[in-house]
């Protein structure tokens, strides 16, 4: 565990110019540039608490290899620390594309059960790449969850996120389903048929009873023997990642007699390799065993549904999405204690969507810990996210370079950047996608140093870019020649509200009833008022609005999709949320209970659930996607391949099967 620190009581400290020493030494931020431009200074009571967090006695002894180098809060990068990852480079697209980002959780058929699955992510890629022409679907994060309910419902606090959520297994895909008694497929059908029914509503989704009602019939499916090819495949499973596995296994099946947060667990248990863990390992075998095997489905099911993106002709796929980190009594947490920090939680300051900051409420890993092992514990994360992936979408990508801590009973505000080795860490994510032939997107929305685009550029880790975000100097829209090439380019994120309710206001109610404005609601107004309007004329500029009355929100939509195409960037994500019309953010930051966060299905403009098999008749969603398919052809003529930065070739796959028409 943590001690109070190598630099003694914070009562020793003599002033500023003390902790101001210590905080830069370790690579702690004395102060900041917030996104009005101003400069923030750091509290000592911040900058103590993070120097006691960092100062274990594990750590490497110096100061510099403890938090990394230099002050905080410069334009310029620390120096760049030699090593063979400095020269990995990630695979560049082949071309200019676009796909459908979408929360999969929300994306819901006639057959699944109240829960998107992976068997409507192989569908709905199936579709949209034979019948569309995309070339990618964008998930959100697809990580593991409690192992039973209640379940969380964030996918960006899971629970590990090297393993796959069983949440989205569909069961009638199991093999061994066939193989039930009629007594056990009538059981099984009476648990799916009420859930089959919520998902032709627009009802919150109900983790919870999802889980509870796979969670009996994958009971009921396991005790099914394996046949001889069957358990040769799951050994070999095992057999890949054994280790990971079994601690993921462990934790699940004691989470099922302690509860799914360790740090409440009996102290014999706070350490995996005690004995007295042991002793359980033995004694729990069988649980153990059957969470293994779930894994064991979810990585195939994953597997299947990238191999119908590729039959489909994507020459991407499904793009995977690694959250910023896991809950502090989950798994990874349990099994990483070399490297995870207690009492931190990582989030962001206030920016100009988010006024108070963010607490993520996840725990960072120590960046001298981290280092001490060469950047193992990511490599072999980036690993287990990118098997059978076509791509790597990393939240807050920033992170590779600095966090933004925040020291337990302190709110978001109140917290500091601390730096990490980021030719490690780079050089690490841009090893291991070459090694697994997929794309790397990074999340580098908000608060950016002007040197990191410039460093991940030159590993070909593609940034992102969003419309509401790019402005120019004076707050004008950006025009799609100022905008940056190496990038995926979106009109807004899960985090922010659709592109119809920005037309109609909505994002400004929504967020004044929550109390989460900053200024005055009548002023907000003004300002979103005022940023539509520009867009109303950059779009009418660009002839996809005609200059007459304002538009309806589905052809406002349409529009802004439209002007990501005579953009420079090299993917466009179409938010699938958007396209259908809907009008409710997925998440509202600086919420818990306030707002059904990460609960709300896919619906249109008329607050009703648009299901999978509606989409190909869907004329709004017909419409964003042949915008978006048909500026791209335009846009490229002769479809020549963007040259790769550096000058190195771009990522080029066989495409597959021919395209073919749609499913339903």
């Amino acid at each position: 565990m943590l001690g109070r620190g190598s630099f003694g009581h914070t009562g020793a400290m003599t002033g500023r110019a003390e902790i101001t020493r210590r905080a830069r030494a370790h690579g702690v931020a004395v102060s900041y540039q917030n996104w009005r431009g101003h400069l923030v200074q750091v509290p000592d009571e911040t900058l103590a608490a993070v120097l006691r967090s960092l100062g274990d006695d594990r750590a490497l002894g110096d100061d510099r290899a403890l938090g990394g180098g230099g002050a905080l809060g410069d334009d310029e990068p620390p120096a760049a620390l030699p090593g063979a990852l400095a020269h990995a480079r990630a695979p560049f697209p082949a071309g200019r594309s676009w796909g459908f980002a979408v929360q999969l959780y929300s994306v819901r058929s006639r057959a699944s059960w109240g829960h998107g699955d992976l068997r409507d992510l192989a569908d709905l890629a199936a579709w949209s790449g034979g019948g569309l022409g995309a070339d990618f679907v964008l998930v959100n994060p697809l990580h593991a969850a409690e192992p039973q309910p209640p379940v969380s419902p964030s996918p960006y606090l899971p629970m590990s996120r090297r393993m796959i959520s069983p949440l989205y297994l569909r069961i009638e895909d199991i093999p061994e389903y066939q193989e039930l008694s009629a007594g056990d497929l009538t059981r099984v059908e009476a648990l799916a048929a009420p859930l089959r029914a919520a998902s032709g509503t627009a009802a919150l989704i109900d983790r919870d009873a999802v889980w509870a009602a796979k969670l009996a019939a994958l009971e009921l499916i396991h005790a099914v023997r394996l046949t001889a090819s069957r358990r040769a495949e799951l050994d070999a499973f095992l057999a890949r990642d054994r280790r990971a596995i079994g601690d993921w296994a462990a934790w699940c099946a004691i989470a099922e007699v302690h509860g799914p947060d360790w740090r409440s667990w009996p102290a014999a248990l706070a350490d995996p390799g005690s004995a007295e863990v042991t002793r359980l390992r033995r004694t729990l075998a069988g649980r153990i065993e059957f969470h293994a095997w779930l894994q064991w489905l979810t990585a195939g099911q994953f597997a299947a549904a990238q191999r119908a993106a590729r039959q489909a002709g994507m020459t991407i796929g499904v793009i995977t999405d690694l959250a910023v980190g896991a809950h502090p009594g989950g798994a990874d947490a349990w099994a990483r204690q070399d490297v995870i920090v207690p009492g931190i939680s990582v989030g962001a300051p206030p920016d100009e969507f988010n006024q108070r900051g963010q607490n993520w409420t996840l725990p960072p890993w120590h960046p001298g810990w981290l280092a001490a092992q060469q950047g193992r514990p990511l490599a072999e994360l980036i690993a287990a996210n990118v098997r059978c992936a076509g791509g790597l979408r990393v939240d807050h990508v920033m992170g590779l370079a600095r966090l933004w801590w925040i020291p337990a009973g302190m709110s978001p505000d109140q917290g500091t950047y601390v730096r990490y080795d980021h030719e490690l860490m780079g050089g690490v994510l841009a090893a291991e996608v070459a090694r697994a032939g997929a794309l790397a997107i990074g999340e580098d929305l908000g608060t950016v140093e002007p040197w990191l685009r410039k460093f991940l550029a030159e590993r070909r880790v593609l940034g992102t870019s969003m419309l509401w975000f790019e402005r120019r100097a004076d707050g004008t829209p950006r025009r799609p020649g100022g905008w940056r090439r190496g990038c995926l380019a979106t009109v807004g994120t899960h985090d922010m509200p659709p592109a119809a309710a920005f037309l109609t206001g909505e994002q400004v109610t929504i967020r004044a009833k929550l109390g989460l404005l900053t200024q005055p609601e009548a002023e907000e107004r003004a300002t979103a008022h005022a940023e539509i309007t520009g867009w109303l004329a950059m779009l009418a500029d660009e002839d996809l609005l005609p200059r007459r009355d304002r538009p309806s929100p589905e052809e406002f939509t349409v529009a802004l999709y439209a002007y990501l195409t005579r953009t420079p960037a090299v993917l466009i994500g179409v938010s699938l949320a958007d396209a259908a019309g809907e009008r409710r953010p997925q998440n509202m930051p600086g919420t818990v209970d306030e707002y059904p966060n990460w609960r709300i299905p896919l619906t249109g403009a008329d607050g009703q659930a648009v299901l999978l098999e509606d989409l190909p008749g869907h004329p709004e969603v017909r419409a964003v996607a042949e915008a978006v398919s048909g500026g791209l052809r335009r846009g490229r003529p002769g479809d020549t391949a963007p040259q790769a930065p550096g000058g190195t070739a771009p990522l080029r796959r066989d495409r597959g099967a021919p395209r073919r028409a749609p499913r339903y």
